[in-house]
């Protein structure tokens, strides 16, 4: 057997290995990076979620404080309607 037969033989059974090894990290690297991606998604999502409860919390206290007024006028109107009863 010639040296450059044997040689090819040995190269190409260990780059077999070493290329399998070699798509198995790139395959790992490849999901950590989709998995990093999507847990900033999730964050970003998490964030405007929290900003929007944040402007309902703001606009219900608003409306709070105007149903109070209401109450408060219609509470005068009733007193006035007794009044002139």
């Amino acid at each position: 057997m010639s040296p450059s037969i044997y040689l090819l033989t040995l190269l190409l059974f260990f780059g077999t290995f070493v290329l399998i090894f070699g798509f198995k990290y790139f395959s790992a690297a490849v999901a950590a990076r989709a998995k990093l991606e999507t847990e900033a998604g999730y964050r970003a999502l998490a964030e405007r979620a929290v900003a929007a409860q944040a402007e309902t919390q703001a606009a219900l206290a608003a409306l709070t404080g105007d149903m109070a007024k209401l109450a408060a006028s219609l509470a005068a109107v009733e007193r006035i309607l007794r009044d002139v009863e």
